[in-house]
């Protein structure tokens, strides 16, 4: 079972709250709040979206990488999907 099919619940709700913030952002900049603010919830929601990253990113390594039951063929294609998505990620 996938990881992030045991973890689905946790991490709906995680999205949920980014989703939340968002929406803050939104009303923050439609408010005219000041910069500082709206930088601050931007800082939160880079905050939130790196960590469910992390958390997902964890999940599939520990899954598809670590696990003695992958073949080696389909591991290595799990590791270039994951650098592929590091890559975009990270620029």
């Amino acid at each position: 079972m996938p990881h992030t099919i045991k973890a689905k619940k946790h991490l709906l709700a995680r999205v949920r709250r980014i989703q939340g913030q968002a929406g803050a952002l939104e009303r923050a900049l439609e408010e005219e709040t000041d910069c500082s603010a709206v930088l601050q919830q931007i800082a939160a929601i880079r905050g939130a979206v790196s960590g469910l990253m992390a958390e997902v990113l964890e999940g599939h390594l520990r899954d598809h990488l670590a696990s003695e039951a992958v073949a080696p063929e389909e591991r290595e294609r799990d590791l270039e999907q994951v650098v592929s998505i590091l890559r975009s990620y990270l620029r």
